[in-house]
């Protein structure tokens, strides 16, 4: 679903919700992935810290939210070919629900 309603940022955030089942190996994903992500613009701005559901049945187990210059850079990163094998070993260790949304242009 989509909203245009408001002007875009032009910046572009996602939000993953993960859950890891091999946190040895998952640890070896996050070593790996920082160096690709920043190299494609991207940074954290969550990355696993406590967090509380205040409402409906949603039971997140880890959330990291990510920041990209663009949606553009965002989709550059997930579907290019630095990131293909370190993606593998991310679906090898964890289960991920990712979603998308544009940012809001500043004083929006």
């Amino acid at each position: 679903m989509t909203d245009d309603t408001e002007p875009a940022s032009g910046r572009y955030y996602v939000l993953v919700d993960v859950e890891v089942r091999d946190p040895e190996r998952y640890r070896t994903y996050m070593e790996k992935v920082r160096p690709a992500l920043e190299a494609a613009g991207g940074r954290y701005l969550v990355r696993g810290g406590s967090h509380t559901v205040y409402e409906g049945g949603w039971t997140p187990a880890r959330l990291v939210l990510l920041e990209f210059p663009s949606r553009e850079a965002w989709e550059a990163f997930y579907e290019g070919p630095e990131y293909a094998p370190i993606r593998s070993l991310r679906d090898e260790t964890s289960t991920a629900r990712l979603v998308g949304v544009e940012g809001l242009a500043p004083g929006t």
